[in-house]
């Protein structure tokens, strides 16, 4: 089970942190994941992260501006954002799956599990 929150309503060029925690010992083995849908769009990937925390990837919109980490001690994931821009106003969701590997990272259904959601809106 995973639980996201952070979300909220900050100004163009605010930061959010966002954080994912996740039930169950196995947290560690599995490969981490941000995507954002935002109103008539679809699901797009935003930011990910290999299970040993070693590795990071993240979509050219985001590059430079979010950063993703983990700690594994405690099941948690976090996606820090900076810099935010009008367009990044979505609902983020975090995702988990095991066995990935790193082109599949980007592909939404290549995971088995998701959380909820929580709301960003940036205003200009």
């Amino acid at each position: 089970q995973l639980q996201a929150s952070g979300g909220g309503s900050v100004q163009a060029g605010g930061s959010l942190r966002l954080s994912c925690a996740a039930s169950g010992s196995i947290f560690r083995r599995y490969s981490m994941a941000w995507f954002r849908q935002a109103p008539g769009k679809e699901r797009e990937f935003v930011a990910a992260i290999k299970s040993n925390g070693g590795s990071t990837y993240y979509a050219d919109s985001v590059k430079a501006r979010f950063i993703m980490s983990r700690d594994n001690a405690k099941n948690t994931v976090y996606l820090q954002m900076n810099s935010l821009k009008s367009e990044d106003t979505a609902v983020y969701y975090c995702a988990a799956d095991s066995g990935l590997i790193t082109s599949s990272l980007p592909n939404p259904d290549q995971y088995d599990y998701w959380g909820q959601g929580t709301q960003v809106t940036v205003s200009s």
